[in-house]
């Protein structure tokens, strides 16, 4: 119980972090069309800017994110089923049934960096 517990925590900070890395990228234009102080906030901008690029060098490296390496482990350990793959390309052929080679997601990583 324990260990489904904390692949759940796991899979929760994962996807606060997708959410960041994407949605700070729209925060950040709206607020500069709305004069937002906080969007031109150094720290905000530099972490988001950090972000963008482990998730696009993990990418073209073709490593598998460690948040998702960690959550399978504790999956397996809770006697779950665990799935092959990243994260983000899990739950976009789980929520799309999109399937793309691996170098597509680094490509729109990279766009989107």
């Amino acid at each position: 119980m324990f260990y489904q517990i904390a692949a759940d925590l796991v899979l929760f900070a994962h996807v606060l972090f997708v959410f960041f890395v994407v949605f700070s990228l729209f925060a950040i234009i709206l607020g500069k069309l709305r004069n937002w102080l906080w969007v031109r906030n150094p720290w905000f901008r530099l972490t988001h800017l950090l972000a963008i690029i482990v998730v696009t060098a993990q990418s073209w490296l073709g490593l598998i994110c460690p948040l998702t390496t960690l959550e399978m482990t504790l999956r397996a350990k809770a006697g779950d089923i665990i799935y092959a793959g990243s994260f983000v390309s899990h739950w976009m052929e789980t929520l799309l049934y999109y399937d793309a080679p691996s170098w597509v997601f680094a490509l729109v990583y990279t766009s989107f960096g």
